[in-house]
């Protein structure tokens, strides 16, 4: 591994290239640069050239005018850099055509603040579908919550797929609305026979408004905000937030709350690995596993209803701390039922390894290629089981990681399976860290105490939520009040990788190649 502190090689790189690096207070481990917009995609290229990852992208208006930020990752070392606009004609040199992870970014924050990324090489709409027109900006400072709705919203008809073209080529348009209760995202193919030969998305079609309503909350409200970004990722959003807020105000939680936080996450990512491994195992017509994972899965949610109050244990991550306390009668029930688990899925993982059906619609179907996924940012059991060895607990840790050891799931085939058996190593993994969790509570407070942020403080929350590395931005105004908050999921940088694993697979196949990524809709359009 080369020197974790590459951040001062890309400041020598871009000095070499006459580009001046101005260091913001860190007031965090993070390092915070501004750079001039005309350099923003030289700041991209050399970061790439080190073979930096793209993290998060984002915009913020102020009174003269924008602020873009990019967020950059290498080893567990985090940069954060940020480039001014001013107010009458912002834009900025685009950063999408060297990092394919920021395109949709960018789209994002074109359509909702107005900002061009000049040589951006996608400039279709994307969060922006038929509810504004074109020069109507929601997340500007100008642009009322409730919006200014047309009496009827017209159709979007007009989004510019890509066309297939060739003898033998046809589409099939797929959403968006589907069957069941699937939240609603559109896909258009284009194959031929069943073999796919290309795959667009279009998302955007639960537009929440989360950014917009948060401003003005204060920390609590945020928190409960956050923690419906993504339903099945309530607490993993909620601690970023948290953190981001935490981080911000300059306020350090109690180390039972940091272990109990640890607890509800692992808890959580449990839970959807469960029902993940249930939900491939059926879109292949393996209906026993599918019963079984679900069964499994509603007695942990059970137990996580009769200890936290919630099935999914929403609102229990707050500013400083949680709002729950386990008992030691409660941590020795979540004992036994980690061993009762553990023994159940012994027995059932055995019974799909030996199943030969099984393993013919998993292995070699939906690749994934450790280039591509390194390209696209992937991260997560995406990532992971395309050799993406990163993991923010281990790599940047935080409470009460930061303090336990594990052993992070790694894959290298890229394929359906390689993200079956992380799923299942992930579980394990949890299973475990929960005990040593349980093993270091001490008796303590759960809420710490708040300090008030001054107007202008600034914090970024970094958690590794089920799906992945979750990252939040948080700014406030004056009165303890959000001025921006900012959620990113991370299921925006494994949309995209869906589009390439899905190729040279046939159309049957797309179902399960899609549960193999389990993009969250919800979580990728705020």
């Amino acid at each position: 591994m080369s020197n974790p502190n590459w951040t001062q090689a890309l400041r020598s790189s871009l000095s070499a290239a006459g580009v001046a690096v101005e260091s913001d207070a860190a007031g965090d481990a993070i390092s915070r640069w501004r750079v001039a917009s005309e350099h923003w995609r030289t700041l991209a290229e050399l970061a790439l050239a080190d073979s930096v990852r793209w993290s998060a992208g984002w915009a913020q208006q102020r009174a003269a005018g924008f602020v873009v930020h990019v967020l950059l990752e290498k080893h567990g070392v985090y940069l954060w850099a940020q480039t001014e606009l001013g107010p009458a004609k912002p834009e900025v040199p685009s950063q999408a055509g060297v990092y394919p992870a920021a395109n949709r970014s960018e789209r994002h924050t074109q359509d909702m603040f107005g900002i061009q990324f000049v040589g951006h090489p996608d400039n279709r709409p994307w969060t922006r579908h038929k509810a504004w027109d074109k020069h109507q900006h929601p997340l500007c400072k100008d642009f009322p919550v409730e919006g200014r709705p047309e009496t009827v919203t017209p159709p979007d008809m007009d989004y510019a797929f890509v066309k297939s073209h060739g003898a033998g080529t046809y589409e099939i348009p797929v959403g968006p609305v589907h069957a069941g209760i699937i939240e609603p995202g559109h896909f258009r193919f284009q194959a031929v026979g069943e073999l796919i030969l290309n795959l667009e998305e279009r998302l955007g079609y639960v537009h929440k408004g989360i950014e917009k309503i948060a401003e003005g909350r204060d920390p609590p409200g945020l928190a409960r905000l956050a923690g419906r970004v993504s339903g099945d990722t309530t607490v993993g959003h909620a601690w970023a937030a948290c953190m981001a807020m935490e981080r911000a105000a300059g306020v350090d939680i109690p180390p039972r709350a940091a272990l109990i936080r640890g607890i509800l996450a692992e808890r959580e990512r449990v839970a959807n690995h469960l029902g993940d491994i249930g939900a491939i195992c059926n879109d292949v017509a393996f209906t026993f596993a599918q019963i079984q994972f679900t069964r499994l899965r509603e007695d942990w949610l059970r137990t996580q209803a009769a200890m936290f109050g919630h099935r999914l244990m929403m609102d229990c991550v707050v500013p400083g701390g949680v709002t729950s306390d386990l008992s030691a009668e409660q941590c020795q029930a979540m004992r036994v039922g980690i061993v009762k688990l553990r023994d159940e899925l012994a027995d059932l993982m055995t019974t799909l390894d030996l199943n030969s059906s099984l393993e013919d619609r998993l292995y070699t179907a939906g690749f994934l290629s450790e280039d591509i996924a390194a390209a696209y940012g992937t991260v997560g059991y995406v990532g992971r089981a395309s050799g993406q060895d990163f993991d923010v607990r281990r790599d940047a840790a935080y409470p009460p990681y930061d303090a336990v050891g594990f052993k992070v799931a790694l894959e290298n085939q890229g394929d359906i399976a390689s993200r079956f058996w992380v799923r299942y190593k992930e579980i394990i993994a949890s299973m475990k860290l929960i005990e040593q969790f349980i093993d270091r509570l001490a008796p303590g407070a759960l809420v710490g105490e708040w300090h008030i942020p001054a107007a202008g403080s600034r914090g970024l929350g970094i958690v590794d939520g089920w799906r992945g590395e979750i990252v939040s931005f948080v700014a406030f105004e004056a009165g303890n009040r959000i001025a921006r908050f900012y959620p990113r999921d991370p299921s925006q940088l494994n949309w995209p990788a869906l589009e390439k694993l899905v190729l040279n697979n046939i159309v049957p196949d797309f179902p399960v190649c899609n549960k193999s990524v389990n993009g969250s809709y919800s979580g990728n359009d705020l």
